[in-house]
């Protein structure tokens, strides 16, 4: 009788098994610890835009249908096998691991029901990003299109719904290199600095129930010189008599609450406020309510931080950035946000999360995101855990004539005007979609001449859109005296070989300190850092010495420094972790303790 027993469950488990591992991450390339820990029913099921929540929601990730064909044709049926969402096809952790040409097409198949208590209310499908031209089908219906690669996108699909399942279904086109486009490191042919191509979903794709007269975005603007904060919202069928509501929470309890028509802007006083620092990153936590004749239609919770961002000479002469009226010095890692598994996306929120907690353990202040945008959920995070960010565009089309040394003299690219209204229109999005994010405070529209064109005209577009940031006209190069910054570049060891004593100097990237770490690499050749050290107190020797040097760098001029670099990346061992985040590179508690007294520095 125990015999039967003992049969039967063991069958019950393997049964489960087998059911379970119709998925598994394809391929043998390194992997995450916490690859091993996803569930394809529960695929990064944290709600997707903290910035602006609501309460229901319907999370679409999970396994889907796949099909790669040609760009020209289109599939009897999507079922080439299944692909896990929202990792991108040429992951390991879609289950596919498969390269996309820019002559193909990839398609996107999967069910789903709409929750009967959403009934009589709109449904937007939300992505969060996809990469890079996407069609979008409902119940055989094409909905719509979206053109870029790392902003979010929705369709209110309410007309296309019949009764009972529906279907929606996704073709994505993306030329990686062989286009205009931004796109960041991705290249058909992965080498050095430019890493595996990412096609199609790699951000969460939901959906979500809205009235009629609903929020589109709501935006906090701080002002700490006149304890003020200006909300501006936007919303959708918006009438004579709507009213928007404000209630602003200080751990957990009201202090104040406002109303003022929809349209309108409203200034917010605070009585003393708590300022945003990354040593004490208080946030105000909202709740915003839209009401339309007595009755709230819309009700999301939002936050905001006191901080502020400028620039002031100081009593030596130099130009320095100044966080809350206090000059600041910014120092952290070029971050990449690239994963072994998962490559643009992070297998788990607790992943996304560990690198921004690393960074503070090892003492830094600042990430410089590079060329990628991230999930909102990673801006909340640098939001809620005190770090300052400098966000990238993506970089795309060509590099022509780089300068670092000396003022451009030459003549900048020439974009064809497909590639010139792509830029633009992507990095308005950009900028919309991360401007309610307190953590970012430098613009960097430009990254070593990679597709800079009219510096001047895109630098006072960028400052003229958003003047509550400052701007980093071109990171590394080809440098022009407009926006607030001049950023050197300078491997391995930091110099300051050009200064500017009308902007803000800074360190854009040095260091790269090379360590191959055998069992945590990409790949067993080609491995590279700008010097390559074979123990972990080599590292961290050089690493102090380059900070040494960097101290008087400091008190001659720079107002900041990016050290190269988060992580390993595919084939560069220059990271302060391996790829797959296994092992720090270097002694944390010695790195930390320098690196603190870099920042403090200005503070003496």
């Amino acid at each position: 009788m125990k015999l039967i027993k003992v049969s039967v469950f063991s069958f019950l488990v393997l049964f489960s098994y087998s059911m379970f591992s119709q998925w598994q991450p394809a391929g043998d390339k390194l992997k995450t610890e916490w690859a091993s820990e996803l569930d394809p029913e529960n695929i990064l099921p944290e709600y997707p835009r903290p910035i602006m929540k609501r309460e229901q929601w319907k999370n679409l990730n999970g396994l889907w249908d796949y099909s790669i064909t040609d760009k020209n044709s289109a599939p009897s049926k999507i079922n080439d096998g299944e692909i896990l969402v929202p990792f991108a096809v040429e992951s390991s952790l879609s289950g596919v691991m498969k390269r996309v040409e820019p002559s193909q097409v990839l398609w996107y198949k999967r069910n789903f029901t709409i929750p009967t208590e959403w009934d009589g209310q709109r449904i937007n499908l939300n992505f969060g990003a996809v990469d890079w031209k996407a069609d979008v089908w409902i119940n055989d219906i094409k909905i719509g299109s979206h053109t870029g690669g790392y902003v979010p996108f929705s369709f209110d699909i309410t007309p296309f719904l019949t009764k009972g399942e529906q279907e929606i279904s996704v073709k994505v086109w993306d030329p990686t290199n062989e286009g205009p486009q931004p796109r960041g490191k991705q290249v058909r042919e992965p080498e050095g600095i430019y890493y595996t191509p990412v096609t199609g979903i790699w951000q969460t794709v939901w959906l979500e129930p809205m009235n009629p007269k609903s929020f589109k975005k709501i935006n906090f603007t701080p002002n700490i010189d006149n304890n003020t904060v200006k909300l501006e919202a936007e919303t959708t069928n918006l009438e004579t008599g709507d009213i928007i509501e404000v209630i602003v929470l200080e751990d957990d309890k009201e202090i104040t609450r406002a109303k003022f028509a929809a349209g309108e802007s409203l200034e917010i006083l605070l009585e003393d406020p708590k300022l945003w620092f990354p040593e004490t990153p208080f946030l105000y936590r909202t709740i915003v309510k839209l009401i339309s004749n007595k009755e709230t239609v819309d009700e999301v919770k939002s936050y905001f931080a006191m901080r502020k961002i400028s620039k002031k000479r100081d009593e030596n002469g130099i130009v320095r950035m100044q966080l809350n009226n206090e000059d600041y010095f910014h120092f952290g890692p070029l971050d990449q946000g690239w994963w072994p598994d998962g490559l643009y996306t992070a297998p788990t929120d607790e992943a996304l999360k560990y690198d921004i907690l690393k960074t503070k353990e090892m003492g830094y202040n600042m990430i410089r995101k590079h060329v990628k945008v991230e999930p909102a959920r990673w801006y909340t995070h640098c939001d809620e855990l005190g770090i300052l960010v400098w966000q990238d565009m993506p970089s795309g089309d060509e590099q022509k004539d780089w300068q670092m040394r000396k003022y451009f003299e030459g003549n900048e690219l020439v974009r064809s005007n497909e590639s010139e209204e792509i830029f633009r229109k992507e990095w308005q999005e950009i900028l919309d979609y991360l401007m309610p994010y307190p953590s970012i405070v430098v613009w960097v529209p430009f990254n070593e001449a990679w597709g800079q064109f009219k510096t001047k005209e895109i630098t006072e577009w960028t400052s003229n859109y958003d003047s509550t940031r400052l701007i980093n006209s071109a990171s590394g190069g080809n440098h022009f005296q407009t926006g607030d910054i001049l950023d050197l570049h300078q491997y391995p060891d930091p110099q300051l070989y050009l200064y500017d004593a009308n902007r803000v100097t800074v360190l854009g990237e040095y260091g790269g300190i090379g360590f191959p770490m055998e069992d945590h690499l990409w790949a067993s050749d080609k491995n590279w850092g700008y010097v390559e050290f074979k123990s972990s107190k080599e590292v961290t020797d050089k690493y102090i010495e380059y900070a040494e040097t960097l101290k008087d760098l400091v008190r001659s001029g720079f107002s900041a420094a990016v050290y190269t670099q988060t992580t390993d990346v595919e084939g560069e061992v220059n990271g302060l972790m391996t790829y797959d985040r296994k092992k720090d590179k270097m002694n944390i508690k010695r790195i930390r303790k320098v690196n603190q007294e870099v920042i403090n520095i200005l503070k003496d």
